[in-house]
């Protein structure tokens, strides 16, 4: 065996499981980041240690935003902000427990294509790793680190 296919071996031996875990982490995170701008009240960030627990509000900048610089159509910016809120806290939270990870990969992915469409087309490079990770986790599932899979195991009876 020659040293590429000994590393192309090694390497194919990298566990979904890790990958689907740091790529269910990595992008929850974006999305929870950008959800946080969007409200006040309720901070909670675990790499830097920042808790603030309390009823989330939604910052009056971000109707602002979604009214003079995002400019969705056919929905009103005052709803728009807060479906886009509630999006980037409920998704990103259900993908950090592993919990029906495929349909929030999914939603995310249709929330991505709309920021890529109407908001941002010029963050393709940033929008394409985002897409990625999210239908390798649509394709894949959470891996064996996610309550998807106990719940499995448990309908399955193993």
């Amino acid at each position: 065996m020659n040293p590429v296919q000994r590393c192309n071996l090694w390497l194919g031996r990298i566990p979904h499981s890790l990958v689907a875990l740091l790529g269910r982490f990595a992008i929850a995170a974006v999305f929870w980041q950008s959800g946080q701008t969007k409200i006040e009240g309720l901070a909670i960030d675990l790499v830097a240690g920042e808790f603030q627990l309390g009823w989330p509000r939604m910052r009056p900048l971000a109707v602002i935003l979604f009214r003079d610089e995002y400019r969705l159509p056919l929905l009103p910016p005052e709803l728009a902000a807060t479906l886009a809120a509630l999006a980037e806290h409920l998704f990103p939270t259900l993908l950090l427990l592993g919990l029906a990870t495929r349909l929030s990969a999914l939603a995310l992915l249709v929330m991505t294509a709309v920021i890529q469409l109407l908001v941002y087309p010029g963050a393709y490079p940033t929008h394409g790793v985002w897409a990625t990770v999210l239908l390798l986790l649509m394709a894949r599932g959470a891996g064996v680190v996610s309550l998807d899979h106990w719940l499995a195991r448990r309908r399955s009876g193993g």
